[in-house]
């Protein structure tokens, strides 16, 4: 990624844009993905892009093809040219923005509504407020009351755990941030699923990491893969998200859990496990518990596995109590470096995160009830209106990992964005802007929005495929 106010090489540029399609929509399609890397801020605002001359030779495409895409990223907003100084990366006027028509869905975030109850909860939480001010202002750590629940709720599980191995974090983005750059030196090498949770390679680039990735698909690990990368890569850490990984939904199998924890401890990798999804089973036929039950016994300085956990998705996303889980001697080391990016989680928010965590056995159901129906509309929709695309039946989490017939996920996005749809496409969950041929969509909002959402993604879709015939 460059950063603000650099040059990005054409090498660069046409790394993270991927291969292009015949000449006469190259441009089109070119264009359509450089709006969404600026747009995703992977081209950061004021970045200036490679002349088009440089950019022509770089992608064995005519001049004239990269004229035409640069004057398509001027019409829309996202380049700005100025004699001497190049061209850079914008993004449209926020009146420009306001003129566009009203967003029926939102399909890039995978955010549900608060959980059914919650209201109630937070309500006989504030009558029977504590004088908070008795509580410390700056609190690394987090409400003993807080620790000991979230310690109860994974001993309950079948992981042991005492609350001096818990840290309470500003919601599960926080945890991300603070283990990386905990964990993580500068030029260590970090490996990631592909695709994966954006915010988490994001996090990990940050801290200093040389990244990795091994691949995922809605089946499933390629387990062989994994372990042989981390055998010869020796990571200093593995970020995972094995229980309805987001985005494929997927779950990793017991035995293949057993075996990764053996082979990271084998060469030193921690495992950093995110396990904000795990209470989103929709109707998977099994639970294995905590990860972090398979790992083996292993020093204070020594690999294991780290946990991650939060309320966002099981609860409500304005909800901000995350956690850490980790061996006693980490969790000292996550204070001490706390405190750079943040002082401590907000009273309030820790005494209602307190009662949910106690209770989550019994919000947790809504949440499944209601994924349960949006799942099926969604995917109702899609099988209606896209028949050629191909949909795993996800068992759990927020979202479906669909398969589009070309790769063109990034043109897509770029047409959904001018209809007034938000859509993330493929590329934004690899760290090498591959995945084309995939798309993320959230059955997190209402189902008659769901509905429409997905006859507009139809309309984009064959108009996109309509002026790729036109071009033969």
């Amino acid at each position: 990624m460059a950063a603000s106010g650099a040059r990005m090489s054409a090498r660069a540029l046409l790394s993270m844009t991927g291969d292009l399609g015949v000449e006469a929509v190259a441009y089109s399609e070119l264009a359509g993905r450089i709006r969404v890397l600026i747009a995703d801020g992977r081209i950061p605002v004021d970045t200036r892009l490679p002349s088009e001359r440089e950019l022509a030779a770089g992608a064995g495409r005519s001049r004239t093809t990269i004229v035409a895409t640069y004057q398509a990223l001027r019409e829309s907003g996202h380049l700005v040219s100025r004699r001497g100084s190049g061209s850079r990366a914008s993004l449209p006027h926020l009146a420009e923005v306001s003129k566009r028509p009203g967003r029926a869905v939102d399909f890039a975030g995978s955010v549900p509504p608060p959980v059914d109850g919650l209201s109630e909860l937070i309500a006989e939480t504030v009558a029977a407020l504590p004088d908070i001010t008795a509580f410390p202002g700056f609190d690394l750590l987090g409400q003993d009351a807080l620790r000991e629940a979230i310690a109860d709720r994974y001993t309950d599980r079948g992981l042991p755990t005492s609350p001096d191995q818990i840290i309470v974090t500003t919601g599960g983005q926080h945890a991300i941030s603070l283990t990386a750059h905990t964990l993580i030196r500068r030029s260590d090498v970090a490996l990631v699923e592909s695709p994966t949770y954006p915010h988490a390679y994001e996090a990990l680039q940050r801290a200093g990491a040389r990244l990795v990735a091994s691949p995922v698909t809605a089946e499933g690990w390629d387990v062989p893969h994994l372990l042989g990368l981390i055998a010869q890569t020796r990571p200093r850490a593995a970020y995972l998200i094995p229980d309805f990984h987001n985005p494929t939904a997927a779950s990793m199998d017991p035995e293949d859990r057993a075996r990764l924890a053996h082979a990271a401890r084998a060469v030193g990798t921690t495992l950093v496990v995110d396990e904000a999804t795990v209470d989103l089973d929709i109707d998977r036929p099994w639970d294995n518990g905590p990860f972090a039950r398979h790992a083996l016994p292993h020093t204070a300085d020594g690999p294991g596995v780290i946990t991650l956990g939060s309320l966002s998705k099981s609860i409500w996303s304005g909800l901000r109590i995350g956690w850490i889980r980790a061996d006693a001697a980490v969790v000292r080391r996550l204070v001490q470096a706390r405190p750079a990016g943040d002082l401590g989680t907000p009273p309030i928010e820790q005494l209602i995160g307190e009662r949910v965590v106690r209770r989550l056995d019994e919000l947790v159901p809504a949440r499944r009830r209601l994924l349960r129906e949006h799942r099926a509309v969604l995917g109702e929709a899609l099988h209606r209106r896209l028949p050629q695309w191909t949909m795993p039946w996800p068992d759990g989490g927020l979202s479906m990992w669909v398969q589009l017939d070309r790769p063109a996920s990034s043109a897509l996005a770029a047409a959904c964005r001018a209809r007034g749809i938000s859509l993330m496409a493929g590329p934004k969950f690899s760290i090498d802007g591959s995945l084309e041929r995939f798309l993320r969509l959230p059955f997190t909002s209402p189902t008659a929005d769901l509905d429409a959402g997905v006859a507009i993604l139809a309309d984009a879709w064959a108009e996109l495929g309509d002026v790729r015939l036109a071009a033969r």
